[in-house]
């Protein structure tokens, strides 16, 4: 994610909408900001952060005043704890995700062999390869 942000560009991807406060009433302290820094930023990159330095700090200043909460307790949000994997599993659900499964794995690698790699005829050649790479 870049991470120079023109005030203009903030206020188009990371304000906060009306059905992304009524997600955050239950919410307080530096969970209510990183539930709110983790929604917008799935939003954006239909993913989660990796860490919270992958977040542009503007960013997480904006979303701070939005939900009144100081920009740092930013740094006191547990990304190993409980609710950082239920605000993901409540965030993939507002977006109609779900978590990816062994299942789905096998299915994408199924049309990965028989969409985009037609050209090998060997299935188990082919499944090994994609798996490989």
């Amino acid at each position: 994610m870049r991470q120079d942000w023109e005030p203009e560009d903030l206020i188009e991807v990371w304000t906060l909408l009306e059905d992304d406060m009524k997600r955050l009433r239950n919410k307080s302290g530096a969970n209510r900001l990183g539930f709110a820094v983790l929604l917008k930023f799935f939003e954006v990159e239909a993913r989660f952060p990796e860490s919270a330095g992958e977040v542009p700090a503007a960013a997480v200043a904006y979303v701070a005043q939005q939900v009144k909460v100081p920009a740092g307790e930013w740094a006191d949000y547990d990304w190993q704890g409980k609710a950082i994997k239920r605000h993901r599993g409540e965030i993939r659900a507002a977006y109609g995700f779900r978590a990816n499964t062994e299942e789905d794995q096998e299915r994408l690698a199924g049309w990965l062999a028989s969409e985009l790699c037609p050209v090998e005829l060997s299935r188990d050649r082919l499944e090994a390869a994609v798996v490989a790479r």
